[in-house]
């Protein structure tokens, strides 16, 4: 793992590795990234960008009681969220990836919900979602369809690179779902 800002160098190196899941049978929550970015594969954390919103608007959201730094991910697990990716190989950018990866990491996704149960999967990402999944219709929010007993439930993407999406509404998506998570 890379205890500072990776290198030009460690960046280029990171293409095409996999980091672990935060991973435990029975959480709330499996959040489930589209595949982890260069810096998240040089670094060895999720979301671990600067500029990516996904550890913003999980505290903001009301999910965590404080803003995590990507290093303290594995404290998730105490409070029942987890976090996977639907392709589990570093890119440059989640547009190098090919349906063929996609659909193969929905089937994953559904293996993984099937042995660790969690009662929720977040993607956060609607277009790989649509095609891991073959739901090109869906949209942000609950889905109609679960894997087993977890159910499924799609977020924005995170990346600052999603102009579509300001930190505030980002930040009321991840809410929506935490009150669905724990009023249910």
């Amino acid at each position: 793992m890379v205890s500072s800002r990776p290198t030009r160098e460690q960046l280029a190196a990171a293409a095409g590795t996999t980091i672990p899941d935060v991973l435990a049978p029975g959480l709330d929550v499996l959040f489930c990234g589209i595949n982890p970015g260069l810096y998240s594969g040089a670094t060895g954390y999720h979301f671990a960008r600067p500029g990516n919103r996904f550890w913003p608007a999980l505290h903001a959201s009301g999910f965590t009681p404080r803003r995590f730094d990507p290093s303290e991910q594995d404290e998730l697990l105490a409070l029942g969220l987890g976090i996977t990716n639907v392709v589990n190989r570093a890119t440059a950018r989640a547009d190098e990836l090919t349906a063929d990866e996609l659909r193969a990491g929905g089937v994953r996704l559904a293996e993984k919900a099937a042995e660790y149960r969690p009662r929720w999967l977040a993607v956060v990402g609607i277009t790989a979602y649509r095609t891991a999944f073959g739901r090109p219709a869906a949209t942000v929010g609950r889905q109609s369809h679960s894997l087993g007993e977890t159910r499924v439930w799609v977020l924005p993407n995170p990346s600052g690179l999603n102009a579509h999406w300001t930190p505030t509404t980002l930040a009321e998506a991840f809410a929506h779902l935490r009150h669905a998570v724990y009023s249910e």
